[in-house]
């Protein structure tokens, strides 16, 4: 009989004076879990506070009928991206129109690293926590709960009088493994009835991409940038999620998984160990996200058969110029290489992808086109794309800054492009395509295709071999090229249409009935294929003793 696993305590402030009698609550983005408010519940709940952690996405008055009938000694807000926070300063304001009196304060990415322009956006609030918040939330609770000064607290920004004061930063936590497990006080997700939840292996990320605010997030603190748990510790973790609560897969959500460099391929190598040693291969898989040069064959086959069945790239560019612009350190060669490896050893993967960044030319996006029709040549996933946005805290929205070409505001970020007829094209674009149905959105047929190919990876790996599945594959491939065919030939028409000024034979209507049609034979396909094998699926499910599913349960679920 394997041993119980022992409680973790973290080591925080021990002897401070701290009134446990109210309790703290967060609010929060919890679509797939949140490990940022787990972790931050599990700290609390360690020092004596009891926590209600609360959807974002419920309806405005239920977040205030919670926070009147518990009384929190505070709220904290957890602002992932900050195109929302228009939606948070709503959610504050009425809160504190209703009467809800308790201290505010909020934490993520942008209040860490624009915390003037949080405070002065929502003035509501009465603090900000700035980078990892466990200790700070936890001191901030027990100076208010107690009535002293928590204004010199490390790793907070507050207003005084007309001005806003930033206290030294607190330095990032040393040791992860010092950390509770996160608090996952939510239904999981599933997959064909397979559980899935988040897990981190790591936290920070030493790439120095333009666009992203992480690393600025990590070295604007003292302490280690990138910082690794022990293997064994995180298999520890996977192994009592799989024993106690059922889960199958597990999406690590390390901003970059740790394999590139010696030493971290000594930790990849350990951690595939620790998963044998466990006995888990055969009974839960993972996803994980790397860059493209960090994908090595061997590596990554050893990763395979411990349970690798995805892995996410950041690619974000076909075009050189792209690539320096981003400066993603990483060729186009490499991207392909990367993603051939993945192909060759039986590995889906999925990807991020810019069409459009502030260097664009009709040419680049050219380029971007022929890259996405060479890496999905075979239908093997469908067109995804966006068009960069120059976020709070990124060297290239400083740069856009410098040379006075940015534009928006902070909800809606925007710039000038270096040719103005590339703003015509791209709004062109979402006239003739409807983008959210086509590529983004939970109902978008690239979200859906992507859906189909993430359930069919789960049944080769968690389910026994189903009849007809090589046929069905061939069936996915086929809808996914005919509409990424469809799509990359619409977006290069337009491309000329905008810089050589050629006639425009495509019709709105016509396009969106190519999707229709797409998306309802992928269902029907993919409906098809579940429902007839549906005991199979059913008593596989039954022998592992994991919650029973329907065919029409894992439809709606898909369409969700």
């Amino acid at each position: 009989m394997r041993q119980p696993i022992p409680l973790r305590i973290f080591q925080g402030p021990t002897e401070t004076e701290r009134d446990t009698s109210r309790p703290v609550m967060l609010v929060g983005f919890q679509h797939q879990g949140n490990l940022g408010l787990g972790y931050l519940t599990s700290v609390l709940r360690q020092y004596g506070y009891s926590v209600q952690v609360v959807d974002i996405e419920q309806a405005p008055d239920k977040i205030l009928e919670t926070a009147q009938e518990i009384n929190p000694v505070l709220i904290g807000f957890s602002l992932i991206f900050q195109f929302f926070i228009e939606r948070y300063g709503d959610l504050l304001h009425g809160l504190r129109e209703r009467g809800v009196d308790c201290h505010f304060t909020m934490g993520g990415h942008f209040p860490s690293l624009s915390y003037e322009q949080t405070l002065e956006l929502v003035p509501e609030l009465d603090s900000v926590v700035r980078f990892e918040g466990e200790m700070t939330l936890v001191e901030l609770a027990d100076a208010i709960s107690t009535g002293r000064e928590w204004r010199n607290i490390h790793g907070i920004a507050y207003r005084r009088d007309d001005q806003i004061v930033a206290t030294p930063a607190r330095a990032l936590v040393e040791d992860l493994d010092q950390l509770p497990y996160p608090e996952r006080n939510y239904e999981p997700e599933a997959v064909l009835g397979r559980s899935i939840m988040p897990i981190l292996a790591s936290r920070g990320c030493a790439r120095t991409c333009s666009f992203c605010s992480i690393h600025t997030f990590y070295r604007a603190a003292p302490g280690r940038i990138v910082r690794t748990r022990k293997p064994a510790e995180v298999v520890r973790e996977m192994r009592m999620l799989h024993e106690e609560r059922g889960i199958s897969i597990f999406l690590f959500q390390d901003d970059d998984f740790p394999l590139f460099g010696n030493v971290w391929r000594r930790w990849a190598g350990e951690f595939v160990d620790e998963l044998h040693r466990n006995g888990l291969p055969g009974k839960v898989i993972w996803k994980m996200n790397c860059r493209a040069d960090a994908v090595d064959r061997e590596l990554f086959i050893r990763m395979r058969d411990a349970g690798l069945y995805l892995v996410y790239m950041g690619l974000e560019s076909g075009s050189e110029q792209g690539l320096e612009t981003l400066h993603k350190q990483i060729t186009v060669e490499q991207n392909i290489r990367a993603v051939n490896i993945l192909k060759s050893i039986g590995l889906m993967f999925e990807y991020g992808f810019m069409l459009l960044d502030p260097s664009s030319t009709f040419e680049s996006v050219r380029e971007n086109l022929n890259f996405l029709r060479t890496i999905l040549a075979d239908g093997c996933l469908p067109v995804t794309f966006c068009r960069m946005l120059p976020y709070d805290g990124t060297p290239i929205k400083d740069e856009l800054v410098r040379t006075g070409r940015l534009r928006g505001d902070v909800c809606n970020p925007d710039y000038d492009f270096l040719d103005p007829r590339l703003a015509d094209f791209y709004e062109g674009l979402t006239s003739l395509v409807n983008v959210r149905g086509w590529i983004h959105g939970f109902q978008a047929l690239t979200t859906q295709l992507t859906w189909a190919w993430h359930e069919l990876a789960t049944m080769r790996r968690l389910f026994p071999k189903l009849p007809g599945m090589s046929r069905y594959e061939k069936s996915l491939r086929r809808i996914t090229k005919e509409s990424n065919d469809l799509l990359l030939r619409i977006v290069e028409d337009l491309s000329y249409i905008f810089s050589d000024g050629k006639q425009n034979t495509w019709d709105p209507e016509e396009v969106e009935k190519h999707r229709e049609r797409f998306l309802a034979e992928l269902l029907a396909v993919r409906d098809k294929f579940v429902y007839r094998h549906e005991a199979i699926l059913l008593n596989a499910l039954e022998s592992d003793a994991m919650p029973l599913v329907t065919a029409e349960s894992a439809r709606v679920a898909a369409s969700a």
